[in-house]
């Protein structure tokens, strides 16, 4: 089967890691496989093009842009695309109308977010009309699903939800050995419990919030550092508010990483301060690791965080809730065991590619009845 996948983005996130997962798996179990972004190219693009897929970008203008339709539709052929697979609004709709007479034999869009950050009215209402040629859209939480149904974003008729998974064999339970190697490059102190935080550094991820609780954690004598994988946007002024708030001791920012495996394995648990999120690809690798985890309950955490059992959940933009959460799970080294324990259960049971490779490869081989 030939399957494009399209997205607006190959930059670094839990949206592009899982297009070049699932593409590598798809690949593994024969399909030919290609992807293309709407802007321009970005680190997961060439670590795509690195493991020898064919990758293309639009370098799509302001405004609406005709040229990145005709871009699509040229690769659409090249590919011979008998499956096309959107991720999200704006590349759904470039991608749709770029697939119409192209051939393309089915078209699935993903909404990888909660959608509780509008788009503009245009977006929305072009994401409508291009819902008339789609096949199915899946959201990646059922909390998400609801939330596009409700709105009228997606139809009740071809709404389904299907949640990320991710190459379990890569992920190994935390063991003191990691934690001796995650040491020597945060250089922070072994006796204080090792917090870890990986993703997109952006406004939506609440660093600041965390950085809070740190702060509030360490004065009330809680032992607690805290390491920062991900870049973006926003790293700049958040290593600049740890200066101001005289966290610099505590805190680590290592940018970004491809051995996200072997950093989880050498912490003590972790963090997520987000005040939305669609089905984090980042709780589930935590999870695979064994690590216990403090979240905020937005999106859909509580379909990966069990409360109380794999995790604590709390109040999105609650600095205090988060303070007290850290500090329970620094001060409790049993409770971590038992929870990161849970986590790591859950995740071998859930959260596997394969289970996401068979749930999408049926999606492809539907016909309409």
């Amino acid at each position: 089967m030939n399957i494009v996948h399209f997205s607006a983005s190959l930059d670094i996130g839990g949206l592009e890691r899982m297009v070049l997962s699932l593409a590598t798996e798809q690949r593994r179990h024969g399909h030919t496989v290609a992807i293309g972004c709407l802007y321009g190219d970005g680190p997961v693009a060439e670590q795509a093009r690195r493991a020898g897929f064919s990758v293309f970008s639009c370098q799509k203008q302001s405004g609406l842009d005709w040229s990145a339709i005709r871009v699509i539709r040229r690769a659409l052929r090249e590919a011979r695309a008998e499956v096309l697979h959107t991720h999200n609004e704006v590349a759904h709709y470039y991608a749709t109308a770029a697939s119409l007479g192209a051939g393309v034999r089915r078209v699935v869009n993903t909404r990888h977010n909660m959608g509780t950050q509008r788009a503009s009215r245009q977006r929305e209402f072009l994401y409508r009309i291009a819902m008339r040629a789609t096949d199915r859209a899946v959201s990646v939480c059922q909390a998400a699903q609801r939330g596009y149904v409700a709105s009228g974003s997606i139809p009740p008729a071809k709404a389904l939800t299907i949640v990320n998974g991710v190459e379990l064999t890569r992920f190994t339970p935390r063991d003191s050995s990691a934690r001796v190697r995650l040491l020597t490059q945060t250089g922070l102190a072994p006796e204080a419990v090792q917090w870890i935080n990986v993703g997109r550094l952006s406004e939506v991820k609440c660093h600041p919030l965390m950085f809070a609780a740190l702060k509030r954690s360490c004065e009330a004598g809680v032992p607690a550092q805290l390491t920062i994988v991900g870049d973006g946007e926003s790293r700049a002024s958040l290593q600049s508010l740890c200066d101001q708030m005289q966290l610099n001791a505590h805190v680590r920012f290592l940018g970004a990483r491809e051995d996200i495996p072997e950093l989880l394995a050498g912490a003590d648990a972790f963090i997520q301060s987000s005040s939305t999120e669609g089905y984090s690809l980042a709780l589930v690798e935590a999870s695979c690791a064994g690590l216990p985890i403090l979240a905020t309950a937005v999106g859909g955490n509580a379909e990966i965080v069990t409360a109380g059992v794999s995790g604590l959940l709390v109040p999105a933009n609650d600095a205090d809730a988060l303070m007290h959460g850290m500090a329970r799970l620094s001060c409790d080294s049993e409770l971590r065991a038992r929870m990161g324990m849970a986590a790591r259960q859950w995740a071998l049971k859930n959260a596997g590619l394969e289970t996401m490779y068979e749930r999408y490869q049926q999606l492809y081989e539907e016909t309409d009845s």
